[in-house]
């Protein structure tokens, strides 16, 4: 079978965000035997139709801001049955001009401009990605991406979209902020959770991956030996072995760094909770229910 175009993977699944998609996909869902594609093409069409004539305008849309369908921070967008949410965005605030007049490059405005239509989305309970600002602006999603990193490091906070919160694309870097703002700057694991709007059960987590991969390291396995043995991908694998290094490097009596039991648990069986330990053994690394690697 030939593979699909990339753009045709990348952008095919945006049509289920429309309200044409989102009617398509409620009739071929719960009546799949009863409406063929033509009928229901033609449905949803008049259906369209008719709420354009009787539905008034959202009155709580300011200019400058746009709705638009993200996907739920309770699904994911490559599951079977993605749930989307209908989110306001404000795509031009007065402060945007404010700062051009004062003279600040467009490209730095632009990168509060995506940060504030990420937090915008997630307060209402969905996840904006780069392919949709891409998509709402016309511009090339990396280009969008690397705004994005930049805005991060400057701020040295993680924001929240599918590929920090749900490891979603090639976005692993969220990782790494995460182990380093604990084990390197020293800063308490509640308060890393809540900078990079990521679980406690997260943080734990990849803490423990952590510490599971610099045990390998100081045992002296390579990146294919430990990617191997733990599970994880070589790219987080190097990353970690990076971390531990600048921390040998700065403080050789460096001694290992794991946050607290998680006070909102992950049931390991009745009463049970997970706890993070960084002697436990390569084989006795876990990952909890539903996380990724």
């Amino acid at each position: 079978m030939m593979r699909s175009p990339d753009h045709v993977r990348r952008f095919t699944s945006v049509k289920t965000r429309s309200l044409k998609g989102v009617l398509d996909s409620f009739f071929k869902n719960e009546f799949p035997k009863l409406i063929g594609p033509l009928l229901r093409s033609k449905l949803v069409e008049e259906l369209i139709r008719l709420l354009e004539k009787t539905l008034p305008l959202k009155e709580h849309v300011q200019p400058g801001q746009v709705v638009w369908n993200v996907v739920s921070i309770r699904t994911r967008a490559d599951a079977f049955n993605p749930v989307f949410v209908p989110v306001v965005l404000t795509m031009v605030h007065e402060d945007d001009i404010v700062q051009l007049t004062k003279g600040v490059h467009p490209s730095i405005v632009a990168q509060s401009v995506i940060a504030r239509m990420m937090h915008e989305a997630h307060a209402q309970g969905g996840l904006l990605s780069t392919r949709d600002i891409g998509l709402l602006t016309w511009r090339n999603a990396s280009g969008l991406s690397q705004l994005r990193r930049r805005y991060e490091r400057a701020q040295g906070v993680i924001l929240p979209h599918p590929g920090s919160l749900q490891d979603m694309g090639s976005c692993i870097s969220h990782k790494s902020v995460i182990v380093r703002k604990v084990v390197v700057d020293k800063k308490d694991p509640l308060t890393t959770s809540r900078e990079t709007a990521h679980s406690m059960l997260a943080v734990d987590h990849y803490l423990k991956d952590f510490h599971r991969v610099r045990l390998c390291h100081i045992d002296g396995k390579d990146a294919d030996f430990i990617s191997f043995a733990t599970g994880l991908k070589k790219h987080v694998v190097k990353e970690y072995i990076k971390i531990a290094e600048e921390c040998d490097a700065n403080a050789p009596d460096y001694d290992s760094v794991t946050s607290p039991a998680i006070s909102e648990t992950a049931e390991d069986g009745p009463g049970q909770s997970l706890r993070v330990r960084p002697e436990h053994s390569i084989a006795q690394g876990r990952r909890p229910t539903g996380e990724r690697r």
